[in-house]
């Protein structure tokens, strides 16, 4: 079998439980990149599938051209394709999206499927500089647990993880090779009951580019959170970048 006709016989498999409503009021366009996302998240077009281009799926399906290439342009924009000229449109490695929950990256990764690993670059009792200070409401050179992590999903580093607790958190660090910090937390007795969070965007610094494996510059999302215990007593404080191109966060929205 040729690769283009591996390319038709894969497509073939993923279109054959998929019929267009043209009596819906969602558009046409949005139909046909929810099923091919849904595809790309089970894995049925894994990483790296070549896609056939616009114009071979828009008469499988009866589509438009212009219609075909919406719905492409609406993966391209969601990172789960990218078109190369000459090459066509490939899909890449899934992102991590995660949901603005008190949770632990780790146990997020777990849930979702992926296989999380755990490099600790740090683990030491610092005193406490004023920013961190502050934001664990103690006193200045106070003693805190400085924690620094790199977070494998797949074996592909997503995010480098800094964090400080107070001294008297009883917890192994070792274990968080194994285990998600707000895991080790509740372990102690500690009820995590709120937190609050500021999510941000900027580039990569040299060394963050090698450590994420990203290119020069690369686009990082940042995130900051103190987490609060029942008592409204802060015993978590952490600093967190996430390479942006395999990452998201994701959120829900109500209205009064």
């Amino acid at each position: 079998m040729t690769t283009a006709e591996a390319r038709s016989a894969r497509m073939d498999t993923v279109l054959e439980s998929f019929a267009i409503d043209r009596a819906s009021p969602i558009p046409l366009y949005f139909q046909i990149a929810e099923h091919l996302e849904r595809a790309i998240d089970s894995g049925e077009l894994p990483a790296g599938a070549l896609l056939e281009n616009e114009m071979e799926l828009a008469t499988r399906l009866g589509l438009s051209r212009p219609t075909m290439r919406q719905a492409m342009g609406f993966l391209v924009d969601k990172g789960l394709v990218v078109r190369r000229r000459g090459i066509g449109t490939r899909v890449v490695q899934p992102k991590v999206r995660r949901l603005l929950q008190l949770t632990s990256l780790y146990d997020d990764l777990m849930r979702s499927g992926r296989s999380p690993s755990t490099r600790l670059l740090v683990s030491q009792l610092v005193p406490a500089e004023a920013a961190v200070a502050e934001q664990l409401a103690i006193q200045a050179h106070d003693s805190v647990l400085h924690i620094c992590r790199l977070r494998y999903a797949d074996r592909l580093p997503i995010a480098k993880l800094t964090n400080y607790l107070p001294a008297s958190t009883d917890i192994d660090p070792s274990v968080l090779e194994q285990r998600g910090l707000y895991d080790l937390i509740r372990a102690t007795g500690i009820h995590l009951h709120a937190a609050n969070q500021t999510v941000g965007a900027r580039t990569a610094t040299a060394k963050e580019s090698t450590e994420l494996e990203e290119g020069r510059k690369a686009a990082l999302l940042t995130m900051e959170r103190v987490a609060y215990d029942d008592h409204g007593v802060a015993v978590e404080y952490g600093t967190h970048i996430y390479a942006a191109s395999r990452y998201s966060f994701e959120m829900s929205l109500l209205a009064n």
